[in-house]
């Protein structure tokens, strides 16, 4: 029986390179994934100084889902895909980037036919639910609902805000700052988060979005990403903040992270 209090699910996803034939222990990989316990909440900004798009507040209730614990890391995505498409290839454990929405969708029909299991990204009412510790009245997904240069990683002072003192000019390994209340890390800065959801031409989806289980807009040409990064100021971090951008676009600030169903 799922208990009330949330707590972490690791999973390990076995799979051979897609380049080889061969089978070794480099080929294997952990991913880990959060339970979080579904729900429902207010979506959009609660705090009266966002933009449009994040209006109205209207009420979004969501299943049960796991989310992944840190954004998919390069030395992930290599071991997968065979490649690093990284602009900045600073190791192992930073998120890659300079990926497209497409790429995204590439790197999860590889995982998914090899473990026969359904991983995709998550869908915006998902993401925002998981940012704000489950639906709560938080503005940032940070450790403490706060915004500090100790607590994530952006602006690299180039808004007058983040540091460059905290050693990381760019992308910062996962994990580097504290998790938020659920145990997830870096929901608010390092890299944007591609989602499944369409971004919609005029900005006013809120205003029909169903309340169960919403699952974005109708087909655009845009996806939408959420929880800023590294190099943009913090109004870009806030949790109900929504960014979108063309999906064969490669950005050197946009990742991702990977979330499953539960079976009910």
């Amino acid at each position: 029986m799922i208990r009330k209090f949330y707590y972490l699910m690791s999973f390990f996803i076995f799979f051979i390179l897609p380049f080889s034939s061969e089978i070794s222990l480099a080929d294997f990989m952990e991913i880990e994934l959060i339970y979080i316990k579904g729900g429902c909440y207010q979506m959009g900004d609660t705090f009266g100084d966002g933009e449009y798009d994040e209006t109205p507040l209207h009420k979004v209730c969501v299943k049960d889902f796991y989310l992944g614990k840190y954004e998919i890391t390069q030395g992930q995505w290599t071991k997968i895909m065979g490649n690093n498409p990284s602009a900045f290839p600073s190791g192992n454990s930073h998120p890659v980037e300079w990926v497209s929405w497409n790429d995204t969708q590439q790197f999860l029909k590889t995982i998914n036919r090899v473990t026969g299991e359904t991983y995709r990204l998550p869908t915006e009412a998902e993401w925002e639910f998981a940012c704000r510790a489950r639906g709560q009245n938080i503005k940032f997904g940070t450790q403490t609902g706060n915004l500090t240069p100790h607590l994530a990683n952006y602006g690299s002072e180039k808004f007058g805000e983040g540091s460059a003192l905290d050693g990381f000019e760019f992308t910062s390994p996962v994990g580097s700052y504290p998790p938020n209340q659920l145990g997830l890390y870096d929901m608010s800065g390092n890299v944007w988060e591609w989602v499944s959801d369409w971004k919609e031409i005029n900005d006013n989806y809120y205003q029909r979005s169903p309340e169960e289980n919403p699952q974005g807009a109708e087909k655009t040409r845009r996806k939408v990403g959420r929880g800023g990064s590294w190099n943009f100021s913090s109004r870009a971090l806030r949790c109900s903040n929504r960014f979108s951008n063309w999906i064969q676009a490669n950005c050197l600030s946009y990742g991702f992270r990977i979330a499953k169903d539960v079976i009910q």
